[in-house]
């Protein structure tokens, strides 16, 4: 028995050597958001903070009825999120890493217990977020970072309403809490794209039903979140066009090319991309190539549209021919097909 208890401990002991930087980054990630759960405040006690701005305490009350909305009209798992406050005193909490090999659309993914494998790794340290971009770079994938303006943490967390949220238009907000809340609800494993892609679409299309219900049709609220989609929706179709461009591009490389040719053909077709954006017709964004006037954007831009627009329609499809358009019977249908992780 000595025996074989001096063997398990060397093999646990090898396996913390083996995982440590994973076991290292699993706790930081934990402690940062334990840091935002601690440090949140009820939705009661902020509102009836008097130096909390009073139009951000409508949001507030907002949010309390697309949770409900989301509960009772579409059926989603009531996780007991957004029930308290985290004040970000106007500083960002999350920076996501993201990376794609420079002559391919493929993204570099990282494998973690329970969720899988994913496209993405987030840091509550913006130090150690550029630290891992930085050693992406020096190994050759196109890179991105962004700061999440929520996410969840599919039940691991009561996940905290975050005050940066709430600078969101009405409809916005109903989208980004719906979006979140599809997560806790339904997630497969090893499927990143279907996740966001799902949440994505049910969350675009019930904001769409609870602003209108709200506000009505005519409603400032309401059409300034109709222009603010089809804006999307349209810059978001053009992107993935683009996207579909570079497949094409990057198939007739052949491993002899030269490293400077394969880019220059690159660069040249992204900046071909990039000067047609201008000529979307577009409500509030007219002109969209301003956002690239210093950097332009690479493999992983494209990507993260795929991730998250790229199937929206074929789940469109399926709403109205085989649910009728009965947005809560697809989401009872997915919640029974596709345990939750």
């Amino acid at each position: 028995m000595r025996k074989v208890g001096w063997v398990l401990l060397f093999m646990l002991l090898l396996l913390v050597g083996w995982y440590w930087s994973l076991i290292v980054y699993g706790v930081n990630q934990g402690l940062g958001q334990l840091n935002i759960v601690w440090n949140a405040r009820p939705i009661a006690e902020v509102l009836k903070d008097p130096a909390f701005p009073d139009s951000l305490k409508t949001k507030l009350r907002i949010i309390d009825e697309i949770r409900a909305y989301s509960i009772d009209s579409l059926g989603l798992k009531d996780s007991g999120n957004y029930k308290t406050v985290f004040d970000q005193k106007g500083e960002e909490l999350m920076w996501v890493v993201t990376a794609s090999k420079p002559f391919q659309l493929k993204a570099k993914t990282w494998n973690f217990p329970v969720v899988g494998t994913v496209p993405y790794k987030g840091y509550f340290d913006k130090d150690k977020a550029a630290a891992e971009l930085k050693q992406l770079q020096n190994e050759g994938w196109d890179v991105g970072v962004r700061n999440p303006g929520g996410w969840s943490t599919l039940g691991w967390f009561t996940d905290p309403i975050l005050s940066g949220m709430l600078e969101r238009n009405e409809g916005d907000l109903a989208s980004l809490i719906i979006h979140e809340m599809v997560h806790a609800t339904l997630f497969v494993k090893d499927s990143v794209d279907f996740n966001e892609n799902l949440a994505s679409f049910i969350a675009d299309s019930a904001a769409y039903s609870f602003i209108a219900a709200k506000y009505g049709r005519q409603s400032q609220e309401y059409l300034t979140y109709v222009y603010e989609v089809l804006d999307h929706q349209r810059y978001s179709q053009h992107v993935l066009r683009g996207s579909v461009a570079l497949d094409s591009l990057y198939n007739t490389f052949g491993e002899g090319d030269p490293i400077d040719f394969k880019k220059s053909r690159k660069d040249a077709l992204i900046q071909q991309i990039v000067s047609s954006m201008d000529t979307l017709t577009l409500h509030q964004y007219k002109i969209p190539t301003q956002r690239f006037k210093e950097k332009p954007p690479n493999n992983d831009y494209f990507l993260a549209y795929r991730r998250y627009q790229s199937k929206k329609a074929n789940f469109k499809n399926e709403l109205e021919e085989k649910y009728n358009g009965d947005l809560k019977e697809m989401i009872q249908a997915y919640k029974t097909r596709f345990p939750f992780l």
